[in-house]
């Protein structure tokens, strides 16, 4: 699991929780683009040549494209296990990135797109836990045979982990993190460190680190933000914007 990785050519969606399966379209040189602008930054990311992705791209492209195929680059950050990249060097990353799509004369428009859970505690992905299942322990060091039927297999245990009004999600901290964005100041949330992070806001949590990305990317605080705490889907839900939405 690198800390980075974009795909450069064929992507596809999985079609797990509802989301669109099948292949997507790539916007192949404004990923090229990006990757050289990152790497003379001095960000070392991995490539995929032919990448699938899960319900976390997916859903947030459908919601935003209404069904148009415009293309994309799908950056990948791990949030789930070492080598978890830190807070600060996700906010160096989303600079560089931000510098990369400015310089591309070709690029034209370009929405940055960010996608991850606020507060939820899920079961943990580290191979260290001893808490952690062997047949999960197994699956992370010795990969997949089929992705795409363990993400299928995968579907119902997460949704059987939903329907408790009385999850666990911290509201409060999730509207701070939400302020911290508005007031474009990303530097307390990241002096928090993993081992504060995942205590306020869970191992789920550290999927905020796509946010700091899109925001350090964009280099504007939102200006729009919506919240609301989902026990039942064992999360908070967040949506914010750098721009006004009606």
């Amino acid at each position: 699991m690198p800390p980075f990785l974009i795909g450069v050519e064929h992507a596809a969606g999985f079609g797990d929780f509802g989301s669109r399966p099948g292949p997507l379209p790539i916007a192949g040189d404004l990923a090229w683009s990006a990757y050289d602008g990152l790497t003379r930054a001095g960000f070392d990311l991995s490539l995929s040549y032919a990448l699938t992705v899960d319900h976390g791209l997916v859903q947030s492209y459908e919601m935003v494209c209404g069904g148009a195929d415009i293309p994309m680059v799908p950056l990948v950050v791990n949030t789930a296990a070492p080598p978890l990249p830190t807070m600060e060097r996700c906010i160096g990353l989303g600079r560089a990135l931000g510098d990369a799509l400015r310089d591309d004369g070709a690029a034209g428009r370009v929405l940055v797109i960010a996608s991850g859970g606020l507060s939820h505690w899920l079961p943990t992905n580290d191979p260290r836990d001893p808490a952690m299942a062997e047949d999960r322990r197994h699956s992370v060091i010795h990969g997949r045979e089929d992705a795409q039927a363990f993400a299928a297999a995968r579907e119902p245990r997460v949704r059987a982990m939903g329907g408790d009004p009385h999850a666990h999600v911290n509201s409060a901290w999730d509207r701070w993190f939400l302020k911290q964005l508005g007031t474009g100041e990303s530097e307390p949330i990241a002096a928090l460190g993993d081992a504060g992070l995942e205590e306020q806001a869970g191992s789920g949590g550290h999927e905020i680190r796509t946010w700091l990305i899109g925001q350090a990317a964009v280099r504007a605080p939102l200006v729009w933000s919506a919240y609301e705490p989902v026990p039942e889907w064992i999360t908070g839900m967040g949506i914010g914007a750098t721009f006004e939405v009606e």
